[in-house]
């Protein structure tokens, strides 16, 4: 028994290696697992007790059961043999399809990773770069919202700083749910997101079988109460004008709707927010993605290609890196938020004499869902808020000839009232409004958009177009 036993020194590593990965697997993991679950359980508890919209059990889900709810859910299935009869498919490999579109769909939320991660990512993100303010809240109305009703955020959609920005102004009422585009799908970016609540959306996608799939998610996510976040334009606006609205997730989120249920009394209701900056970090990148006037052969010129683009991000951000380095950085100006009064989808719907989107034909739903977006961007745009660089920069616009400090300042306080009797809000920092004039015009002539030439002021016509986009956000008051 006490004999020695002879191994070749391969033989003798894999021992060790085996028996170093059964001390892991049966007593190091669960260990690590159960400290990382006490700090999450920790976290949910303190949140939830601070949150006005608390976590639903939809949210706080495992993944893997939401992707098998997916997959086998009877709309579901009913288009997947659909689709089996016409494209002639083994119904295997539809199934297959239906799991890829699920996974790729269905988000991973972490609420530690939320609240920890992202609360302070985004705080640090928002306050180095802006100067960030709520201009107005109404905190009445908002606390009156039912806790059974399913929250959606409407908003206008300037920069993908729109992400961070309302994420991180909205994580002491609830964590948001977005819809992200194709673009994101990159590592680690796609983890992240996905662990973060967000939910991937081909946006171009014109297969049956991949809609359906997607609808059914978004309308189990409604229904469950998930706080959701929506950008009904769709994409950035190009020129600083709102664009118009397309009404897809918001019809998936509508068409399911049930007025004659009463027993539950579930609601859906929107909050309109309005959001705005002094500078948008991809101005000119937008403005080189639209297409160029025909020129004056008639062919049409085509907008900058994406090597140029790339070109003109890089300096741009290589050009801030030198400026910190120097200590000579500037935050870029300010940034509001507007949340706007709720609107209840089941009072809307009365109001309009519409009846149930469930039992309407779907030419009448659409019908009914482009008129409650119509409505809802009319929302949106009323609370967008009027910082100092786009007063500015309109009056500017408004003006051929160079204007002295106070022909400016003259100009700018008649703007002011003028917008003020139409109801617009108005962020005017400190409450000093020629503090304000001060800021617009230092952002305008910092940037170059603005010189100044013994003591008068006027625009850089080759910068006309930069000056208007900031102008077009609030042309529309």
């Amino acid at each position: 028994m006490g004999s020695p036993i002879t191994l070749p020194l391969w033989q003798f590593y894999l021992l060790i290696a085996l028996a170093f990965w059964a001390s892991l697997t049966l007593f190091l993991v669960p260990s690590v697992r159960w400290f990382l679950r006490r700090r999450v359980n920790r976290v949910l508890e303190r949140v939830d007790q601070k949150l006005h919209i608390r976590l639903q059990p939809f949210k706080m889900t495992k993944r893997r059961v939401l992707i098998d709810r997916l997959i086998y859910d009877p709309e579901v299935l009913a288009a997947m043999d659909a689709h089996v009869r016409e494209e002639g498919l083994p119904r295997e490999v539809a199934l297959a399809r239906v799991e890829r579109y699920a996974r790729e769909i269905v988000p991973a939320f972490n609420a530690y990773t939320y609240f920890a991660l992202g609360y302070w990512l985004s705080r640090k993100v928002a306050s180095s770069l802006y100067r960030l303010r709520i201009g107005t809240e109404d905190e009445a109305k908002l606390d009156e919202i039912s806790p059974s009703a399913s929250v959606v955020f409407v908003m206008n959609h300037r920069s993908n700083m729109d992400y961070v920005m309302v994420s991180y102004l909205a994580a002491s009422r609830t964590a948001l749910s977005y819809a992200v585009g194709e673009w994101a799908r990159i590592w680690p970016l796609q983890q992240l997101l996905r662990s973060m609540g967000a939910f991937f959306v081909r946006r171009e996608s014109h297969n049956a079988l991949y809609r359906k799939v997607l609808v059914r998610y978004v309308q189990m996510a409604t229904k469950s109460g998930v706080t959701q976040a929506v950008f009904p334009e769709g994409g950035l606006s190009r020129d600083g004008l709102m664009r118009e609205p397309k009404f897809g997730l918001i019809d998936y989120m509508v068409r399911d709707f049930d007025t004659t249920d009463n027993a539950t009394g579930h609601d859906v209701v929107f909050i309109p927010v309005g959001l705005n900056y002094d500078r948008t970090l991809e101005d000119r990148t937008l403005l080189a993605s639209i297409p160029v006037e025909p020129s004056e052969s008639g062919e049409p010129q085509k907008a900058l290609g994406r090597m140029l683009v790339l070109a003109k991000t890089s300096r741009f951000l290589l050009r801030n890196l030198g400026l910190m380095m120097r200590n000579k950085w500037y935050r870029f100006g300010y940034a509001c938020v507007n949340f706007g009064a709720p609107i209840s989808l089941r009072a809307w719907l009365d109001e309009y004499g519409a009846g149930s989107p469930k039992t309407l034909p779907q030419e009448e739903r659409f019908e009914v869902v482009a008129k409650l977006v119509g409505d809802l961007m009319d929302s949106i745009g009323r609370v967008i808020p009027v910082l100092p660089v786009s007063l500015v920069a309109e009056v500017f616009l408004a003006r051929e000839r160079p204007l002295s400090l106070l022909e400016l300042q003259a100009s700018v306080f008649e703007r002011m009232t003028e917008l003020d009797q139409k109801g617009a809000h108005l962020y005017v920092p400190r409450e000093d409004r020629s503090y304000a004039i001060e800021c617009g015009l230092r952002t305008l002539t910092l940037r170059r958009l603005v010189v100044e030439t013994e003591g008068l002021f006027e625009r850089v016509p080759a910068e006309e177009k930069l000056l208007r986009y900031y102008a077009n956000s609030i042309r529309h008051l």
